[in-house]
């Protein structure tokens, strides 16, 4: 990968191949914007088809670039490979990997028996949670690191972990006034997990691939408003210096940061970019 040393050219990403997984959401589609909106080729990979048009759409009209788009399920190696066969024969070439897929449990109330708290949690979504989160990670690492790897044009591997990965969840923002103290509501405890784990897979991919030019990075983004209800939102405000959750814009410049030659000397670190809710 050539690099440039000149001002804002620092963050061009002209010409280059970001495949980003869990594609289709929120975040991902911010991922891609800022990609296409600095020169690069967003390729978007999600298991919903539906939300891969939506956001390829959103793409095209806002920037007018061609986006490609696949169905994957990122924790089937078969499809993992089969997507960067297509990648390469439409692109010729893979020059950034952003880890972005997750289940991302839900909080829920019930009215008997509640899924989220850990003496409840199903064994089988503990397996489905991590087998996306750090499963499908590890897997897009393996098989698109390995192609930037041997391609010696170096490349960079993004890890979308969580303010969750350096702190533990505050199980008060979750509580339900009236509810018994074991139907309380928590955040399950694979979010925790995996995002965690992440930033384990970080550190050992960024030193795994040094000579060959490819390196690692992890970006801890805080809370985004996604139509929270205002009691949730006001209490984790509270819990944030800066007093408010983020924009789903306000990540681009991280990740435009991490993707570019503007981070060329940055490896194995964990950008922490919550408002300031891990200071306190």
């Amino acid at each position: 990968m050539t690099r440039s040393s000149n001002g804002r050219d620092l963050f061009s990403l002209d010409g280059r191949v970001v495949i980003i997984t869990g594609g289709g959401g929120m975040l991902g589609y911010q991922h891609a914007a800022t990609v296409a909106s600095l020169g690069g080729k967003p390729v978007l990979l999600d298991i919903s088809e539906e939300a891969l048009d939506r956001n390829r759409s959103r793409l095209i009209a806002e920037f007018g670039t061609p986006v490609l788009t696949r169905p994957v399920d990122i924790t089937d190696p078969v499809a993992v490979e089969d997507a960067k066969a297509a990648v390469l024969q439409h692109h010729g070439q893979v020059d950034v990997l952003i880890n972005n897929a997750a289940r991302n449990p839900k909080v829920e109330d019930a009215s008997d028996r509640n899924f989220s708290r850990l003496e409840n949690f199903p064994i089988e979504q503990w397996r489905q949670d991590l087998d996306v989160g750090l499963g499908g990670a590890f897997l897009c690492a393996q098989v698109f690191g390995t192609q930037m790897a041997l391609a010696g044009r170096g490349g960079v591997i993004i890890n979308i972990a969580s303010d969750l990965g350096v702190i533990a969840p505050d199980q008060r923002l979750y509580r339900v006034e009236g509810l018994a103290e074991h139907l309380q509501p928590v955040k399950p405890v694979t979010y925790s997990v995996v995002k965690h784990g992440l930033l384990g897979l970080t550190k050992y991919l960024a030193t795994y691939w040094c000579e060959q030019g490819v390196r690692c990075n992890a970006l801890s983004p805080g809370g985004v408003y996604a139509g929270q209800n205002d009691v949730f939102v006001s209490k984790l405000a509270k819990l944030i210096p800066m007093g408010r959750m983020a924009e789903p814009d306000e990540y681009r410049g991280a990740i435009a940061f991490l993707c570019s030659d503007a981070s060329a000397y940055l490896n194995g670190a964990n950008l922490v970019m919550d408002g300031g809710r891990s200071v306190w």
